[in-house]
């Protein structure tokens, strides 16, 4: 019977019956395929609480993410506005204006709750 996962050892024998699962064949809709999920939510939950991954740095999500999207500083400078602004923010000696963060999430899908954080 599932449980909700209370300390470390339920953690691992979790994961350890997670993996096991994902070793075999599952049919959708069986009952080893809502086990599966199950642990999957109760393992993610404990994660999360347990092991919380920390925000990244404003600057290098802007930076991550024009790598990701393949784009250049100088096309960051049009969305920022100018030139000049885009080195001193990426240099850290600017900070991101409301207007920017605006920008930068809409237009690279950075989430706002990354942008605002200190830097």
């Amino acid at each position: 019977m599932l449980k909700p996962i209370k300390n470390n050892q339920q953690y691992e024998d979790a994961l350890a019956r997670a993996y096991v699962l994902m070793q075999k064949n599952i049919k959708p809709d069986s009952k080893e395929s809502d086990e599966l999920e199950i642990l999957s939510i109760l393992i993610k939950e404990y994660e999360n609480e347990h092991y919380p991954v920390p925000k990244p740095n404003p600057l290098e999500a802007i930076k991550f993410r024009l790598e990701q999207m393949n784009m250049s500083e100088v096309e960051l400078s049009e969305i920022l506005g100018y030139r000049s602004r885009k080195s001193e923010i990426l240099s850290g000696k600017r900070k991101l204006s409301l207007a920017m963060i605006r920008k930068l999430n809409e237009l690279l899908h950075i989430p706002a709750e990354v942008l605002i954080q200190a830097y």
